[in-house]
């Protein structure tokens, strides 16, 4: 797997709970351009998460990554807002999940928390481009993330909430005003972009204009205990309560590329040649789901009392 060495050249503070990192090659050279949009998975630690690139895409000397700090999350932002200048980061290559279609000339782009981050490149595209974008971001007071620079990019039209009342009424404003060929672009917590969409949908949006980038999980229950005949190697894995199949399989030595453990990348999807797949993920489309042949293992369990998969 490709991995770049980065330095971190440069920290600041983007709200009292959000840290933005500057990483560079420790020789200054160019780095590999990427999408807006696109994330940068970073090795924190004994943990692995993806952040949102937020700085300019085009020839970078330096890739920037802001951090919300969450003390009991399983991701790696403890360890990343413990980070000094000169130390180093293990990064593995851009990835983009959530890009902008260029063919749009009109971005309704809609932040909730840390979610403003791949807002922000977006933004910044649309401003290279000459594109019309319009920016509403919700957030919590006296947090907001980066309102300087969305002001600078946005001058005019970026509208900021911390109540939620309001936010909900000038989010249906907005969606039913926009020109017709306008793109919608969401990123935020669970609830807040169900919302969002929600409101999309029930005005008519088509849905290859609705764009999401999830992060987070809500909590799952625990789910029932079930097997996993695992049919190359003629084992079976017995996936617990409150446990993931894909700690499972990596308990009884099992390797799964992964990513995000949350059911939002698709790195962990592996086949499923016989039982039904009980699906909790957001990256599978509805027909694959119906389909059954496949499930996200970090966060899929089963309707039946056994799995089967080709390992």
């Amino acid at each position: 797997m490709t991995t770049l060495q980065l330095e971190v050249t440069a920290i600041s503070d983007a709200s009292a709970q959000v840290r933005t990192l500057t990483l560079a090659r420790p020789n200054r050279s160019w780095l590999p351009s990427f999408t807006p949009g696109s994330h940068l998975v970073l090795e924190c630690g004994p943990s692995v998460n993806a952040y949102s690139l937020i700085g300019d895409s085009q020839m970078p000397v330096s890739y920037t990554v802001s951090v919300l700090r969450l003390p009991t999350g399983r991701g790696g932002s403890s360890w990343l807002h413990e980070r000094r200048p000169g130390d180093f980061v293990t990064a593995r290559p851009p990835r983009s999940m959530f890009p902008p279609m260029q063919n749009a000339r009109r971005h309704l782009l809609i932040a909730g928390g840390i979610g403003v981050t791949p807002i922000l490149s977006h933004l910044r595209a649309a401003a290279r481009w000459g594109h019309q974008a319009e920016v509403l971001y919700s957030h919590r007071p006296g947090v907001g993330a980066h309102l300087e620079e969305l002001r600078e990019l946005a001058p005019g039209s970026l509208r900021c909430f911390t109540r939620r009342g309001e936010f909900l009424t000038a989010l249906q404003e907005s969606l039913g005003r926009q020109p017709m060929g306008t793109h919608l672009y969401c990123c935020g917590p669970e609830a807040f972009m169900d919302a969002v969409c929600r409101g999309a949908e029930e005005l008519g949006w088509p849905e290859g204009r609705i764009h999401t980038e999830r992060f987070g999980s809500d909590a799952l229950d625990p789910g029932a205990p079930f097997e996993v005949v695992l049919r190359d190697s003629q084992r079976t894995v017995t996936v617990a309560p409150g446990r993931s199949m894909l700690e499972a399989l990596e308990e009884t030595g099992i390797p799964v590329p992964n990513l995000c453990r949350q059911g939002f990348c698709g790195e962990c999807r592996i086949p499923v040649t016989a039982g039904t797949p009980l699906h909790r993920d957001h990256y599978l489309e509805d027909q694959e789901k119906a389909a059954n042949d496949s499930l996200m293992c970090c966060v899929s369990r089963a309707q039946t009392d056994v799995l089967e998969v080709p390992l």
